[in-house]
C-alpha cells in the first residue's frame, strides 16, 4: 500500500495582525505595532499551498480560529454586549484585548503532535492538541483546535484524538514544531524525536535564562505515552538553552527533518554527539540515515534566525527527491542562499530548493515549516480524511474568493477594537465552516 506525507497548512484569519506578544520570537517582537494585510497573509498562504500541490504533495487546509475571542473576555469579568465587551476590554485592558485577538492559529506546527499508524501500538493515528500554556494568546487555541481535527480526521477506525495535556506550565506543549519523524520510507516504523527546553521536575538541569523553555521533557514524555509509541523508536532530545536565549523559541527555527534526513544546526541540541548516537541506534540502518550539520562558520544561529533556514520544508517530491521550501529571505540574503545552492550538490536526498513569499507570516516570526502540521498516511487513510479539506484548483479557487469577498486588506492595533471586525470574522468562518463542511466547530455557531 502507498504511504506518503500530506501537509495541512493554516488558513490564516482575518484578525492576522502585529501585536509583538510572542516573548522570545524576534521577528514578532522587531514587528510588533506595524500594519498588516491579513487579505495579503492569507493568499501568500493559499498560494504556497497551491503551490506543493502542484508539485505533486497531498496537500490540505486547517481552518483558523475565531477572534477577537469574545468567550475568554467574559470569563475576565467583561460584560455587556459583544460590541461592549470589546470595547471595554480594548480601554480598560488592553494587553489582554490585544491577546484574544491574535491569529497565531495559522502556525499550525504548533496545533498538535501527530503520530502515524506504523509507529502506534493500536495502528491509528493519533493526534494530540498542543496546550500552548507559555503564551496566553496562543493557550485559548486547542479546544477548537480538537474539534477542528476531529472534523477533519473524523474516522474512529483510522483516527484518535486525544485531549490535550493539562493547561500547567509543568505540561507545556508547542505540538509538532518540536516533533519531527525519520524513517526510512513513510509507510515503514519510525523514529520520533521529542525536543524539549527543559524538565518541569528538575530545577538543577539546564534551562535558559533570557527567554522561556516553553516545551518540556514531561509533556514530550506524556505526549509518547498516548500515542502507544515504543520506547526503542523514540529519542527525547533537549533543545540547548543558549540557542533558546538567541530567539530560537522552537526547535523548528534551527533543525528540520524528513524521512531519512535530520538538518540542523551544530548548537541546536544539548549532548548533540550523545543523543544522535542514539538516533542512529535507533534507526538501524546507519547508511541511509542523512544527519546534516550546519557550522558556525557557513550559517550563524543568527542568519539562521533573521532567514528562517531551518524553518523551511523538507519535502519528498513525487520523483523521490527532497526539496527545500524556503522562504523569499533564505534566498535574498547571500550566505544562506550560497549555503542552499552548495546543499543541493553534496550528494544528500536533498537536492531542490524552491522559494516562496510568505512575508505576512515572516513579520510575525513564522515561516513556512510554522505554517503547515504533517500527517504520514496511507492511501486508505487518506480517503477516510474529511475530502472537502483537500486542495485542488476548484477548492483553491473557491477559497481565494472567500478570502477576498470577507478579509480586510489592512489592519491596525486600533483596528482591533472596530465591533465590526467581530461580525466580519464570525460571517468569514461560518461561510468556511460550509466551504470544508467541518460542522459546527466554533462556540458562536454552537
Amino acid at each position: 500500500m502507498k504511504y506518503f506525507e500530506a501537509n495541512f497548512d493554516g488558513l490564516v484569519g482575518p484578525t492576522h495582525n502585529y501585536a509583538g506578544l510572542s516573548v522570545g520570537n524576534v521577528a514578532s517582537l522587531n514587528n510588533a505595532k506595524n500594519t498588516s494585510s491579513p487579505k495579503q497573509a492569507a493568499l501568500q498562504g493559499l498560494q504556497k499551498m497551491k503551490a506543493l500541490a502542484d508539485l505533486g504533495m497531498v496537500q490540505g487546509v486547517l481552518a483558523p480560529q475565531e477572534r477577537p475571542d469574545v468567550y475568554t473576555l467574559r470569563r475576565l469579568g467583561f460584560s455587556g454586549t459583544d460590541a461592549e465587551v470589546i470595547a471595554k476590554a480594548a480601554k480598560q485592558a488592553p494587553s489582554v484585548f490585544r491577546a484574544v485577538c491574535s491569529a497565531s492559529s495559522m502556525w499550525t506546527a504548533n496545533a498538535a503532535t501527530i503520530s502515524p499508524s506504523k509507529d502506534t501500538k493500536d495502528g491509528k493515528i493519533h493526534f494530540t492538541p498542543a496546550n500552548l500554556t507559555n503564551k496566553f494568546h496562543r493557550s485559548l487555541e486547542p479546544e477548537t483546535t480538537g474539534r477542528i481535527l476531529k472534523a477533519m480526521f473524523n474516522n474512529e477506525r483510522h483516527f484518535s484524538h486525544h485531549q490535550h495535556l493539562p493547561d500547567n506550565d509543568h505540561f507545556g506543549d508547542e505540538g509538532a514544531a518540536n516533533h519531527t519523524r525519520l524513517c526510512s520510507e513513510y509507510g515503514e516504523t519510525g523514529v520520533e524525536l521529542f525536543v524539549f527546553g527543559r524538565y518541569a521536575f528538575d530545577y538543577n538541569k539546564p534551562a535558559p535564562r533570557n527567554f522561556p523553555a516553553r516545551h518540556t521533557f514531561e509533556a514530550c514524555e506524556a505526549v509518547a505515552r498516548l500515542h502507544g509509541l515504543s520506547d526503542d523508536k523514540v529519542v527525547y532530545i533537549q533543545q540547548s538553552p543558549e540557542v533558546i536565549d538567541q530567539g530560537v523559541f522552537h526547535n523548528d527555527v534551527i533543525a528540520v527533518g524528513n524521512q531519512n534526513v535530520l538538518f540542523y544546526h551544530q548548537q541546536a541540541f544539548v549532548d548533540s554527539t550523545q543523543k544522535l548516537d542514539e538516533v542512529k541506534r535507533k534507526f538501524g540502518d546507519k547508511s541511509e540515515l542523512h544527519l546534516i550539520e550546519v557550522l558556525d562558520h557557513e550559517v550563524t544561529v543568527q542568519q539562521a534566525i533573521q532567514t528562517y533556514l531551518f524553518n523551511t520544508q523538507v519535502i519528498t517530491l513525487p520523483s523521490g527527491e527532497m526539496a527545500i521550501i524556503a522562504p523569499t529571505e533564505c534566498r535574498d540574503h547571500p550566505q544562506v542562499a550560497a549555503y542552499l545552492e552548495q546543499l543541493t550538490g553534496r550528494g544528500t536526498p536533498i537536492r531542490q530548493v524552491h522559494y516562496y513569499d510568505v512575508k505576512q507570516s515572516m513579520r510575525n516570526g513564522g515561516g513556512p515549516a510554522c505554517l503547515r502540521l504533517r500527517v504520514a498516511m496511507s492511501e486508505a487513510e487518506k480517503q477516510a480524511v474529511n475530502p472537502n479539506v483537500l486542495l485542488d484548483d476548484n477548492l483553491f479557487a473557491r477559497l481565494n474568493q472567500w478570502v477576498n469577498s470577507h478579509y480586510r486588506d489592512q489592519i491596525s492595533e486600533a483596528d482591533l477594537a472596530d465591533p465590526l471586525l467581530l461580525n466580519e470574522s464570525r460571517a468569514a468562518l461560518d461561510e468556511l465552516t460550509k466551504i470544508l463542511q467541518l460542522g459546527s466547530v466554533y462556540q458562536f455557531q454552537r
